[in-house]
């Protein structure tokens, strides 16, 4: 059976626990990494929780991973101080999901090909400072709302070979699949690049909320092969009741599959 869980922070740690979740993803940025008072990063000190096996939103808005006159160093030294926080805070092997869409958007008037090259530059930057903490990074395909850089799963993959860059694998997100209106067959053919899964229902609701096709998904993923656990990324307006429901939905889509 497939483990569901829920992308959160740490102020909604317990109630997850409560609400039957299998695991929580702590989100990164403004929640296990902050800003430490001599500018650089630290770990909060009010993060607090069990080792986690994945951790969403790794890099902040400030930092311009496209931008050729953003210093790479500052980059750099954000990655060697995060992936350090993370492990201390992670499972062995925990994934961390690389979608940062503000932070990744390729400025006006940048050459389109100079700002992919920055990113994979950064993406293999990321996944090597990860390997040191046995950490892995995963690329999340995000829809044109958030980012005008890498907006589907056949793009990430791409992206992937384009650039050679070995051992990192794609996130399959229903919430962006949907929204770039990507077939869901992507899911199925591309699952041997799928390497974790977020899943909300129509407009980020939670799932069994709305109409999109939460059991297909699942589906897709199980035929291309993906086992791993599915995290619930949506809005909540009343956090643990709705997630209890969600999850309850979710496990009986997945026996029924």
């Amino acid at each position: 059976m497939t483990e569901f869980g829920v992308i959160v922070g740490t102020d909604g740690v317990d109630a997850a626990w409560s609400a039957g979740a299998d695991y929580v993803e702590p989100t990164i940025v403004g929640n296990l990494v902050v800003p430490s008072q001599d500018g650089g990063w630290m770990r909060s000190p009010h993060y607090d929780g069990a080792p986690s096996p994945s951790f969403a939103i790794l890099f902040p808005g400030e930092l311009q991973l496209a931008d050729p006159s953003f210093p790479t160093e500052r980059i750099d030294a954000y990655l060697e101080s995060a992936m350090a926080i993370v492990g201390s805070a992670a499972q062995p092997g925990a994934k961390i999901v690389f979608g940062s869409g503000r932070a990744r958007t390729l400025p006006d008037g940048v050459d389109e090909a100079q700002g992919r090259a920055l990113l994979a530059r950064v993406l293999t930057r990321a996944r090597d400072v990860a390997a040191r903490h046995d950490l892995r990074v995963l690329l999340e395909p995000l829809h044109r709302g958030e980012t005008n850089m890498i907006n589907s799963i056949t793009e990430a993959v791409a992206f992937l070979d384009e650039f050679s860059i070995a051992d990192v694998q794609v996130v399959a997100d229903l919430f962006h699949i949907m929204t770039e209106a990507e077939p869901l067959d992507v899911v199925r053919d591309e699952g041997a690049r799928i390497g974790h899964a977020h899943i909300a229902d129509s407009g980020r609701i939670p799932p069994g909320q709305g109409d999109w096709p939460l059991a297909a998904f699942l589906t897709a993923l199980r035929e291309g092969g993906y086992t791993g656990p599915v995290s619930v990324e949506c809005h909540f307006a009343d956090f643990e009741p709705e997630l209890t429901a969600a999850l309850a939905h979710l496990r009986a889509l997945d026996a029924a599959a």
